[in-house]
């Protein structure tokens, strides 16, 4: 049976963390279907990988022999994935940019006009991923930059500057009894239905749940792909959602409310990429997203 790269990434994490709990969170899965997969892989290959207990992990014999031969195999299909996206690009002379959420903020005018100075010879191409993919399709291959707001899967693939800082706030339906405020405190939302993003998206789900600054965890009613569903959720008074100041505005409507909410660190803009592709295009792209969005009055 043959053995995907995937597989050998996920041996690779817990090898290196030695801990199922600690890979699982740096790979953005369940832990369960990460001692699954490694479970699958001890299969395909006949052999145990790892020695393991309810208190400690450690590689076998074949483990240790396999791991610099996974490393090897992960950086050699890395680099094939490189070259064939060069030369796919180097062919198209269109550069993909990714995005969660509608940019706005006079980012896409500023760029595109930038890029027909410095790089003519591209075009722009932008493409919506679902919130299920926290690598902003970037993982996948099918783009080639992204904006989003993080955070983002920290496994080393990718790269990426904060180009903006913006408060969260939050949105709901314009007869929600917390409508009438101009501001509301973190506390005042503990009890507060939410629209969740998918789990598959990890600590972003995370992060727009205001999880990572809440006593306990939101009270999720319900989940969405996109923020034009996570918005009609809202308008229907199903549940409220965290969004970006910037956000606020691009999503305006007559039937929903936004608020500052107080107690909540800021949400971070950013331009990403994948490690390593220093293409020209690429590079002229998120120096064009510094300059339009770092520059003086940038919140």
């Amino acid at each position: 049976m043959d053995v995907h790269v995937r597989d050998l990434r996920y041996f690779v994490a817990v090898a290196e963390e030695l801990s199922f709990t600690r890979a699982a969170g740096r790979l953005f899965i369940a832990q369960p279907s990460l001692s699954k997969q490694i479970r699958h892989l001890e299969t395909s290959l006949r052999v145990a990988l790892f020695d393991r207990d309810h208190r400690t992990v450690a590689l076998t014999s074949a483990g240790a022999a396999l791991l610099p031969q996974a490393r090897q195999i992960i950086e050699q299909w890395e680099a094939a994935q490189h070259a064939v996206a060069a030369a796919t690009a180097t062919q198209r002379r269109t550069l993909t940019v990714g995005f969660h959420t509608r940019i706005g903020r006079g980012l896409i005018p500023a760029v595109t006009a930038r890029m027909g100075r410095d790089v003519p010879e591209w075009r722009l191409l932008f493409r919506q991923i679902a919130w299920g993919d926290p690598t902003v399709g970037l993982a996948s291959g099918e783009v080639d930059v992204a904006v989003a707001w993080l955070p983002v899967p920290a496994t080393g693939e990718l790269a990426w500057k904060v180009v903006a800082t913006e408060d969260r706030w939050v949105a709901l339906s314009a007869d929600h009894r917390l409508a009438v405020r101009t501001e509301i405190a973190l506390a005042e939302l503990a009890d507060e239905p939410f629209i969740a993003l998918p789990t598959s998206a990890g600590a972003l789900r995370e992060f727009w749940l205001g999880n990572d600054e809440r006593a306990r965890p939101a009270c999720v009613v319900a989940e969405a792909e996109t923020a034009e569903e996570a918005i009609e959720a809202v308008a229907s008074g199903l549940g409220l959602v965290l969004l970006a100041a910037g956000n606020a505005e691009i999503y305006q409507r007559d039937d929903l409310v936004c608020r500052r909410v107080v107690g909540l660190a800021p949400s971070e803009l950013a331009v990403i990429w994948r490690a390593g592709d220093d293409r020209r295009a690429v590079r002229t792209f998120i120096e064009a997203c510094e300059r339009c969005l770092c520059g003086p009055g940038t919140v």
